[in-house]
């Protein structure tokens, strides 16, 4: 696979993202929710200071580890693709490792930059946030928020049998997270990954040097069938 075209791959998953992210942030207030298709698929604003899916760490310091973690990953990545391309590691691995590579920049640019260039959303004053507000963004370098949307509440209003240990007659929702693009295309990279690992990782087979040994003298004249 050529690197022009993991490029062409990376910055379309990026600029998708952000376009998304971009209109949410400038559009919606902070839980504001819009059905898309029937009751299953919605739109609907979160922000998360952890990583994919919504899930969180540590705190405020977990957060800038957290940031600097997606900075160093995403640099060492860089390098990684173009090894993998100067190696010519299997085309659908390269596409993965695309996927998974355009999902981490989408995020971090929403941990290095929103902070500074949004303003805080409100979900109690329901304020749409601005972009470059006169006071300054919501927080700092490093320390801003995940967008995420992407709300798939395929099963809901049931809950779990009551004999299921723990959660035996709680609410049941499938499927709960909130979402990106971005860590939509980590997933599926990683996913694919693991599903074809075999195909994307197999070793080519050296041939094999068929010797006979014979106690015959060969010579011009000798004939083998």
């Amino acid at each position: 696979m050529k690197a022009r075209q993991l490029i062409f791959l990376i910055l379309g998953i990026i600029l998708v993202d952000q376009v998304l992210k971009f209109y949410i942030k400038l559009n919606f207030y902070a839980g504001e929710e819009h059905a898309i298709l029937g009751s299953w698929f919605r739109l609907h604003f979160v922000e998360n200071e952890g990583m994919a899916w919504g899930w969180k760490f540590g705190g405020g310091f977990g957060k800038i580890a957290l940031t600097l973690f997606r900075l160093v990953a995403v640099i060492w990545g860089t390098f990684l693709l173009r090894d993998f391309i100067r190696k010519q590691y299997h085309k659908g691995f390269i596409i993965c490792a695309g996927l998974i590579y355009a999902g981490a920049l989408g995020n971090l640019i929403d941990s290095l930059f929103y902070g500074l260039i949004f303003e805080q959303s409100n979900p109690f004053t329901q304020n749409v946030a601005r972009f470059f507000p006169p006071g300054g963004g919501y927080a700092s370098f490093l320390h801003g928020k995940v967008v995420d949307m992407l709300y798939f509440p395929i099963i809901t209003d049931t809950h779990y049998p009551a004999w299921v240990p723990f959660v035996g007659g709680d609410e049941f929702e499938f499927f709960r997270p909130v979402f990106n693009l971005a860590d939509a295309s980590i997933s599926t990279g990683v996913i694919v990954i693991l599903i074809f690992q075999n195909k994307f990782f197999k070793q080519k087979q050296e041939p094999k040097n068929t010797t006979m040994e014979t106690g015959s003298v060969v010579d011009d004249k000798t004939q083998i069938f």
